[in-house]
């Protein structure tokens, strides 16, 4: 677990936290959190990955974990999971990736760096 490197990345005013191993140059999988979990969930699954080839990133959402916490956190929509998400992966530079989610929501991306647009379409089981 030593080799997962921590960094912060600004978004719309706060400091989210981001687990991630791996190369850079790696295809990346983006494991997101159920609730009211961490990044730390995935712990296990991301040197697996890194080991197997694979870029592994996981964040606290925010207000979870190290991220920091809204100054209104009761108003906190998926909207704001989805565009904090998408920042974090434009500032990590990453325009193609798989998504592993937790709880119970299936994830569909749709991503097109090129074209300037992020999607993520949800479906509850």
């Amino acid at each position: 677990m030593e080799q997962i490197k921590h960094t912060y990345v600004e978004v719309n005013g706060l400091k989210l936290h981001v687990a991630e191993i791996g190369s850079e140059s790696s295809p990346a999988i983006v494991f997101l959190h159920g609730f009211p979990e961490i990044w730390y969930t995935w712990r296990h699954q991301m040197v697996t990955v890194a080991n197997a080839g694979f870029r592994a990133i996981a964040p606290d959402y925010r207000g979870y974990g190290l991220s920091d916490i809204p100054q209104q956190p009761e108003k906190t929509s998926f909207a704001d999971l989805v565009n904090d998400t998408a920042s974090i992966l434009d500032y990590l530079a990453i325009s193609k990736m798989v998504v592993v989610g937790g709880d119970a929501i299936q994830w569909w991306w749709v991503v097109d760096m090129d074209g300037g647009w992020w999607t993520l379409v949800f479906n509850p089981l």
